[in-house]
């Protein structure tokens, strides 16, 4: 399996199904949400499927990790407990996102990834034609000199993004 190629993907929801891509529309069609189990990141989700439900938008969750990057200078037994967290994680992201589905009713794409949060969710925001994307803001000092993956995605100008604090 190659770096950012997508893990899985599941949909869930009464209407799971692509929407038609339509520029010029009056709301959001598809609002794309970056999570990684961060306080921030939860409350972006939280706004991103408050936004869709009230838009009737469909809402694609993303999770992105890069276990591999750090695994390749661990030793196995420490790379293998980085596995499984992100697995537990990732399986968690899951469970959430299958109950505001049904909760919601709202149509839900779960995408899971490795590599770098920046590049994954450009790419899986081209790929589902996002017509939004949602970030929490990073709660890292070192981002506010180097920069964080939502001013990144605010610079690159091709979607509409919300930081939520």
């Amino acid at each position: 399996m190659s770096v950012g190629a997508p893990l899985d993907r599941e949909d869930y929801g009464p209407q799971a199904r692509p929407l038609p891509y339509e520029r010029g529309t009056d709301g959001p069609r598809v609002v794309l949400v970056g999570v990684d189990g961060t306080r921030t990141s939860l409350r972006a989700g939280s706004y991103a499927a408050g936004l869709a439900r009230r838009q009737g938008a469909g809402l694609v969750v993303v999770f992105v990790s890069s276990p591999a990057a750090y695994t390749a200078i661990m030793s196995g037994l420490v790379a293998g407990a980085v596995q499984q967290a992100h697995d537990e994680l990732a399986a968690e992201l899951r469970a959430d996102c299958r109950r505001g589905a049904e909760e919601l009713g709202l149509p839900v794409t779960f995408l899971c990834r490795r590599g770098d949060a920046y590049s994954e969710l450009c790419k899986a925001a081209d790929e589902t034609r996002a017509d939004l994307v949602v970030v929490g803001s990073s709660e890292q000092a070192g981002h506010r000199l180097l920069g964080s993956v939502a001013t990144r995605l605010v610079r690159t100008g091709r979607w509409p993004v919300v930081v939520v604090p």
